[in-house]
């Protein structure tokens, strides 16, 4: 193939730091930004290690989703939290133009700029869930959202559920705990970009996975033995994109 592949790793929940501007706003919210409506716990630092082990660039957002969530669409009635969904229409505006747009453009350039050069483009897009929000849950490690109609994201994720199921003890579903086909960015990037060039994966792991030194090295260890089955990157240079550092706090 004469571009080759690239991967690009997301992470859109990356923290719950709040910018100085509007610590105000979330007075006494203390337990509501720790918790899954304030981020998704550890996946950054899961998207951080994938983005090292596939030598690929990772662009994160660290802002908290209460402010803007840079993984709904501009018209999605939850793109704003009940905290700056009472904000007037310019504030709102100014979120959008600090927080979401910065993140979700440089993807979106990056991959743009790849498929132009006649490359084909992997995006993991790395989220984490709290299973106590629903039993349903409880019975998934790992999530693998794809859409089923697009045929090269279907058989990869059976490639790498097969794959992980074989190699570890991991509890891996395809498209739960939500759906690939709901709103958010791969879903958004998939109405732009070709099928035969660009695949977007969520990666939606298990909170509880995560929450301890031992579990999250076992779930690094089942995803480095499985990595065979994704596209072999040309280098394309390694770099860390943090989109939504606009107040000047330290890093």
């Amino acid at each position: 193939m004469p571009g080759g592949e690239r991967i690009l790793v997301s992470c859109e929940h990356g923290g719950h730091r709040v910018p100085r501007p509007y610590t105000a706003l979330f007075e006494g919210r203390e337990a509501i930004l720790a918790g899954h409506r304030g981020w998704d716990a550890g996946a950054l630092l899961l998207a951080r290690w994938l983005a090292r082990r596939l030598q690929s660039p990772l662009y994160a957002t660290t802002a908290t989703r209460l402010l803007v969530d840079t993984n709904r669409s501009l018209h999605n009635r939850h793109l704003f939290s009940e905290v700056t969904s009472r904000l007037g229409r310019a504030e709102q505006r100014e979120l959008v133009e600090h927080y979401y747009l910065p993140h979700r453009r440089a993807i979106e350039r990056r991959i743009s700029g790849w498929i132009r050069a006649d490359v084909r483009v992997l995006h993991l897009a790395v989220h984490s869930f709290d299973p106590r929000l629903d039993r349903d849950r409880e019975d998934c490690d790992l999530g693998l959202l794809y859409d089923p109609r697009r045929r090269r994201e279907r058989e990869l994720c059976r490639r790498w559920q097969a794959a992980l199921r074989d190699r570890s003890d991991l509890r891996v579903r395809r498209n739960h705990p939500y759906r690939g086909r709901a709103d958010g960015l791969t879903t958004h990037l998939r109405k732009k970009l070709p099928a035969i060039r660009y695949v977007g994966i969520e990666l939606e792991v298990n909170q509880a996975r995560l929450s301890s030194p031992g579990g999250a090295r076992r779930l690094r260890r089942a995803l480095a033995s499985t990595l065979g089955v994704l596209p072999s990157p040309t280098a394309a240079g390694v770099g860390i994109t943090r989109a939504d550092r606009r107040d000047g706090s330290s890093r």
